[in-house]
């Protein structure tokens, strides 16, 4: 059952005003790292119901006369044609999306950053771009010995050989289309700059998982390590926090590993480093906006879950991700749980077994569930569909929202002319049956009207789902995991 967990006007309130005391804190200029999604962070929306997806972006609108946004990008990933596997676009197109998105949305965007640069015909072909949107691209460097070679990394030969990124206002946004990209170490690069030209000026990271002030083993942040297993990722309790303060903060091991170097690059750049553990580089205010740890837990339970199915199911096409499996299913046991805790997965499997054909359950925000099975006419998926929405609609079972005579054409169009050998009707050509049929039928159009309440349920099919179904379900707000099976 989806309930509120979390104060998203709360969360954009506090944070914005933690990053301005940073920015004061360090006389008026500040390099943040801004890691994660900040579009597009659908991970924390289902972990902290109530977080909206763009809340990251809705804060820096409330700083969006004091910053200015970088965007970096590894002269690597371009050259590989890195993709962003949650929209599947390269690296490069996805740093002229967040040009648009950002300017869009009044945000100014200041230039771009070529990491690990070394000339090529792909790379000048990105400049150019850049160039054309009007972005100058600067060159930041490989440095031989990084990161343990500190006298080399922090003198004229290291970050002196990068070009210096010119800016214009007190916060500085350094973001990337994805993990790897050089973020920090652009950061950093800038903090030495800045200082050989006698400008003060601070770096701070935002993250918004692990929570730093949760429970180590809180269910928000198992799910953290679940959505992350397969970069072997693990929270940690920050020990120099510990030592420094004497208090217990979470945080992750990449980060608790290279704070011994970064601590001795402010010590070469400062004279001395403003930060005693890596807890304390961060300004993200998440865990003091959770307002019911209860829907939090049994949301980020949901979370482990779904990771788990996501893996099986990758593992099932080839994807060869054992390690990955494992992690995640130690994860499950530290939250106690197992794939019989998520109750659609029970009813679809239940159902299945019962007809011995695949089958589908859907649980509602009220907690109701429903079931639909593979008929003549339909899939599994589509059957679920319509049951869903005539629950919803207070439409009696026995009623049908779409007639077979309209169904059959369909599907003689689409086994005849089109080459599909399955005759069933799909989620969206099922949807798209019922649209026509609420032009005639109230009960069709009463259907229809409540597609917006399965936003934020949770399914489960008993069968891997078909691209389509899978991208239908997703953009309605349907939450899927299936089975590893294909039939």
């Amino acid at each position: 059952m989806y309930k509120i967990g979390f104060d998203n006007d709360k969360y954009k309130s506090m944070q914005s005003e933690r990053i301005r005391e940073r920015i004061d804190e360090f006389g008026g200029k500040l390099y943040l790292e801004f890691g994660g999604k900040l579009f597009d962070d659908f991970h924390a929306s289902r972990v902290l119901p109530g977080f909206q997806p763009d809340s990251k972006l809705q804060m820096l609108l409330k700083l969006k006369d004091e910053a200015e946004v970088v965007i970096v990008i590894s002269a690597q990933d371009i050259e590989k044609a890195k993709l962003r596997g949650d929209l599947g676009i390269t690296y490069d197109d996805d740093v002229v999306r967040l040009i648009g998105e950002f300017t869009d949305i009044g945000l100014m965007v200041g230039s771009v950053v070529l990491t690990k640069y070394a000339p090529s015909e792909k790379i000048q072909t990105f400049e150019d771009r850049m160039k054309k949107l009007g972005y100058p691209v600067y060159h930041h460097y490989v440095i031989e010995g990084y990161p343990s070679n500190l006298a080399k990394i922090v003198s004229d030969e290291g970050y002196g050989k990068n070009d210096y990124i010119k800016t214009s206002r007190k916060l500085v946004v350094v973001t990337a289309p994805g993990p790897g990209s050089g973020k920090m170490a652009t950061c950093l690069s800038q903090l030495y700059h800045e200082n050989k030209r006698g400008i003060k000026a601070g770096y701070a990271k935002f993250e918004t998982f692990p929570i730093w002030n949760i429970p180590l083993k809180h269910p928000v942040n198992l799910a953290y390590e679940a959505a992350t297993a397969d970069l072997n990722d693990v929270n940690m309790i920050d020990p120099w926090h510990l030592e420094a303060y004497g208090k217990t903060t979470v945080n992750y091991n990449r980060d608790v590993e290279i704070f011994p170097v970064l601590k001795a690059m402010f010590e070469k750049i400062y004279g001395e480093s403003p930060y005693k553990s890596p807890t304390d580089m961060g300004v993200n205010m998440a865990g003091n906006c959770i307002i019911d740890d209860e829907a939090c837990c049994e949301a980020s339970k949901q979370e482990i879950i779904r990771r788990y199915f996501t893996a099986l199911c990758a593992n099932a096409k080839n994807a060869r991700n054992s390690e990955e499996i494992y992690k995640i299913e130690l994860l499950m046991n530290q939250a106690d749980i197992s794939v019989s805790y998520r109750k659609c997965t029970v009813k679809s499997r239940e159902l299945a077994k019962a007809t011995n054909q695949p089958a589908a359950a859907i649980e509602l925000n009220d907690s109701t569930l429903i079931t639909g099975k593979t008929t003549e006419l339909l899939g599994c998926s589509s059957a679920m569909l319509l049951n869903a929405l005539k629950h919803l609609a207070g439409i009696d079972d026995s009623i049908l929202l779409i007639n077979p005579e309209v169904i059959r054409p369909v599907q003689k169009l689409k086994v005849n002319y089109l080459g599909n050998k399955n005759p069933r009707l799909h989620t969206d050509e099922t949807l798209l049956a019922l649209s026509i049929s609420a032009v005639t039928d109230k009960n069709a159009a009463a259907a229809m009207n409540q597609l917006k309440n399965l936003k934020n349920t949770e399914m489960h099919s008993s069968v891997m789902l078909n691209e389509v179904d899978s991208s239908v379900l997703k953009k309605i707000g349907v939450r899927v995991t299936c089975d590893p099976k294909n039939k």
